[in-house]
């Protein structure tokens, strides 16, 4: 399989520690979130995956839509992710993601043929596949 790219983050500290991407780029401090006990103040790992998710997921929409649908701009799309940490039973935990997608200016069928293409190319989408609960819902403008 041929890379179309690749980076780097080093991560130091656990949930109440630093992130840093090799450019320098990203470089932000982590915090265990006041609803499970921390301090606050920081992002968190959570934060960063549906930040990821989100704009990954977006991009993935816009892709299927240059290929179907010519009048959607990228403004036109909007991704909402939230992921949710909990107990998996086994004394580890899992995630769960719920991806609310908005797209302007398309029938509630077409959205929902877009969004389900989106979900077969988004690469975090592919990742999680059969892993992670992922609940998508679709709502046009």
């Amino acid at each position: 399989m041929n890379t179309l790219y690749s980076t780097k983050v080093t991560a130091v500290g656990g949930r109440s520690g630093r992130v840093r991407s090799e450019d320098g780029l990203l470089e932000l401090p982590l915090a265990l979130p006041t609803t499970m006990g921390g301090a606050g103040g920081a992002t968190n790992p959570e934060q960063l995956f549906a930040a990821g998710y989100a704009a990954c997921f977006e991009n993935a929409v816009i892709h299927v839509t240059r290929n179907k649908v010519a009048n959607v701009k990228d403004n036109d799309i909007v991704v909402v992710a939230e992921v949710g940490l909990s107990p998996n039973g086994s004394g580890g935990f899992a995630l769960s993601v719920a991806l609310d997608v908005a797209i302007t200016g398309l029938d509630q069928a077409t959205a929902e043929e877009v969004v389900r293409a989106a979900h077969a190319t988004c690469p975090y989408s592919n990742a999680v596949r059969g892993n992670i609960n992922v609940t998508i819902t679709v709502t046009t403008n």
